[in-house]
Parts: structure tokens; sequence; C-alpha cells
């Protein structure tokens, strides 16, 4: 690959959830109006001002509801938030709900149990059609990235995923970021193969 095109934005999730309509009016109140907290690297997507805890087994943790709603909701966490909540959620890619544990989920106005849904998300890169094209990728394909930094290291295995909505970027959870000491504000990297 053409070095100018492999140069990419590396961004860390911290654990969040998306919420179905129904899940989301169970939590917040029907007619609730979310606050956007602030706009996502990809297009569409925002984080709320709305938090909410999860609970496992074991325990309990914060996250953030991240938006807009999706067909089913789903949970995203770092290996060592499964620990806390005593979940063994399986990699996946976001979607992939089919088998994966569940969970409950506490709001301000009420609670739900979701039967699936609990996953802790493969890495990946969201890229357009036309960006993929430029770099002969589509989706399915997996790639090595460098990261650089105090704690280099190369990620293998990252998941491709292309939609002319998408954005260019990787997304690691929060214990892969930490691992390469990387800024939940973004690192950069480099496609290698």
């Amino acid at each position: 690959m053409d070095k100018s095109l492999a140069a990419i934005n590396v961004e860390v999730s911290a654990r969040h959830l998306h919420l179905s309509q129904a899940d989301q009016d169970a939590l917040f109140g029907s007619g609730h109006d979310v606050k956007k907290l602030k706009d996502l690297s990809q297009t569409g997507q925002w984080a709320s001002e709305e938090t909410v805890m999860i609970k496992g087994p074991k325990g309990q943790l914060k996250a953030r509801y991240l938006g807009p709603c999706r067909k089913q909701t789903q949970v995203e966490l770092a290996r060592t938030d499964c620990f806390a909540l005593g979940v063994k959620a399986e990699l996946r890619l976001s979607g992939d709900l089919k088998g994966t544990p569940g969970c409950t989920i506490i709001g301000p106005k009420g609670s739900v149990d979701i039967p699936e849904g609990v996953i802790v998300p493969l890495r990946h890169i969201h890229i357009s059609d036309t960006e993929a094209a430029a770099r002969g990728m589509k989706t399915g394909d997996r790639m090595a990235v460098r990261v650089d930094g105090a704690r280099s290291t190369v990620f293998q295995e990252v998941h491709v995923r292309v939609d002319p909505s998408f954005r260019m970027a990787m997304h690691l959870d929060t214990d892969e970021g930490n691992a390469v000491w990387a800024d939940m504000a973004g690192a950069k990297g480099e496609i290698i193969g």
C-alpha cells in the first residue's frame, strides 16, 4: 500500500452501550429528549449526556449511551470490565449479538434485562467505500496496523468494515488502548499489511 494512504487515526472506545427505542424508553422514560454531549467521528453517531449502570453477577459499572437508537440493544465492554461485572462476553463485531451473554441495565426511570447483547468489540477499521477502494480494502479483510508511541505495537487481525457513511479510523477498546499508552483523544497508526 502507498505510504501516503497507510496513515490512520486510532480511537479508543471506552465502555458504552447502544439502545433500542423500546429500551431507551424503559430506561429514561417514554418521550425523553436525549441530550447530545458530542458528535463522534463516525457520521451521524454521537455520545449522549445520559449514562446508565450495567449490572452483572459480580458488580456494576457506569456506561455512556451512544446514539442514535439501534434495532437491538448492545453493550460494548473491555475485558477488564467483564471481570468486574462477572460477565463472560465474547470478542465480536458490532451487531453480531446472537448467543452473547446478557445483563441488567439500570436507568433513572427503570431497568431492562437484555438476554443477549454484551460483547467485547473486535478491533476494527471503519472506512468509506472510496477510501477502501483507494487502498484495495474491502469488508471482511483483516489488516495489520502499527501504532507508535511509548509502547508501540502491531495490532494483527484488525477487521475492515466498509460503508459510504464511515470515516477512516481504527477503533480499539480501553484495554488495547492502554496497552500502547494511547491517548483517549486518539493516536496515529499505519496500515502495514
